[in-house]
């Protein structure tokens, strides 16, 4: 066995942005396995980076057997052309011996060469693990099925859904068991949050019955990724309609590190395809009060138009005032308000030649330098100059090259995608975005 750093990431994607989960068999329908025909077809922003044939949760605990045998049916008619990876969810607990075991002849099933589904299956999802010796235990059925079926050992990736305590503080332990010579645990790939059996698990009350943030758990979960070498995935965001509540969770997760979120619909799997991609124009924000929001570009200039924020001359200086809240600045004063105030969102193309600027640098021999940021803002009719810089060194131009490496990924592995890419974005673009850094 080659030996390796346990936090090197060593599947296939480096990053996964979407999980979109889908039941296997359904009541009542003449085709049983419709919505996996359906989601099977799915391609460009609409199809998942990995997809999740679910024969837990999704499904009817009556219809999991039928279940099984549809995911091993229609991947093995549809699984060659899916542009994504496909997982199917199994049944599992800690704490029951015949949910385990069931779930064992599910995955017997669906990766048995004879259904002709297995070649294009690239893992199975683990739900309700318990503390890192249930962990093994699923691993172990996992590779005892490769040995069923003669697939070489450690082929089926594992990825588990953090669904409680003891799983929590599992990921903790994973640097000390992977690679151990009596595991396969080199096999996991994604760690994924289950908020609604952790709440659950945990006791949680609250007033109105919504789930917490567990922004603790979602922290943990993107540490216990980046020290195992594995990818962090939030969980199921249910209001389906509220699309800008979607974002707002995307965005503070990948804050966190935290670059992949479930998905339960189509529209939900293109939002959160799309979140972590740079825009295809910059933008600036102000804040405004306790809210940040984007500035209008009006030629060269940038327009606060809302009004929450009011500026007036008053003699040599200038009225600020601020959700109600008034000042009195000098020019000076003002230009400095609001360059702490206000805040760049840089496109791709922004990214990519702050990249290049910096390797051009290191090649002439400086390991730091100065960016330089200048726009001019209008408010109320009065126009400030403002500007500011940063100090880009190895570490800053590392930490940037995180979503220039999500976008080098995701047109590496999903052709599908590429010409929803080059409806974003210039080709000149995405051509030297797909050189930094190489």
């Amino acid at each position: 066995m080659s030996h390796h750093n346990v936090d090197e990431r060593l599947h296939d994607r480096k990053f996964v942005r979407t999980f979109f989960t889908t039941p296997t068999a359904e009541q009542g329908e003449d085709d049983s396995a419709k919505k996996l025909r359906s989601a099977i077809g799915l391609r460009g922003m609409q199809a998942p980076d990995v997809w999740v044939p679910d024969n837990e949760d999704a499904t009817a605990p009556n219809m999991r057997d039928e279940g099984a045998a549809n995911i091993a049916e229609v991947v093995a008619e549809g699984g060659a052309d899916f542009p994504g990876e496909i997982h199917p969810r199994v049944v599992w607990h800690r704490d029951s011996p015949e949910t385990r075991y069931r779930g064992f002849q599910h995955m017997l099933e669906i990766a048995d060469p004879d259904n002709g589904a297995v070649s294009h299956i690239d893992g199975f999802v683990i739900p309700e693990v318990g503390d890192i010796d249930d962990w093994k235990k699923a691993d172990e059925f996992i590779t005892i099925v490769e040995t069923e079926h003669g697939l070489e050992e450690g082929s089926l990736a594992m990825s588990v859904i953090i669904e409680g305590g003891a799983a929590e503080l599992a990921m903790g332990k994973l640097r000390d068991e992977m690679g151990k010579a009596d595991n396969n645990l080199q096999r996991l790939f994604l760690l994924v949050d289950g908020e609604v059996d952790y709440t659950k698990d945990m006791r949680a009350i609250t007033p109105t019955g919504a789930l917490p943030e567990w922004k603790e758990l979602r922290h943990n979960t993107s540490r216990g990724a980046s020290a195992a070498g594995l990818i962090a995935v939030d969980g199921p965001f249910d209001d389906i309609r509220d699309v800008a509540g979607y974002r707002e969770r995307i965005t503070a997760n990948n804050a966190m590190g935290m670059l992949g979120i479930w998905s339960l619909t189509p529209g939900q799997v293109v939002e959160a395809n799309k979140a972590p991609l740079p825009p295809e124009s910059g933008y600036w924000l102000i804040e405004a009060g306790d809210r940040e929001v984007e500035l209008t570009q009006d030629g060269d200039v940038w327009e606060y138009t809302g009004d929450r924020i009011e500026l007036e001359e008053d003699g040599d200086g200038y009225e600020l005032e601020i959700a109600g809240d008034e000042r009195t600045l000098t020019a000076d004063e003002l230009r400095e308000e609001l360059v702490d105030l206000t805040a760049y969102v840089p496109s791709l193309n922004d990214v990519v030649d702050s990249m290049e600027e910096f390797e051009a640098a290191k090649e002439a021999g400086r390991g730091a330098i100065a960016m330089t940021r200048a726009t001019t803002v209008r408010i109320d009719g009065i126009e400030v100059e403002i500007s500011s810089d940063r100090m880009w060194d190895e570490a800053t131009y590392q930490a940037m090259m995180t979503p220039v490496a999500l976008f080098q990924d995701v047109y590496e592995n999903r052709p599908d995608q590429h010409d929803d890419l080059a409806d974003l974005y210039d080709a000149d673009v995405l051509e030297r975005a797909m050189a930094v850094g190489n």
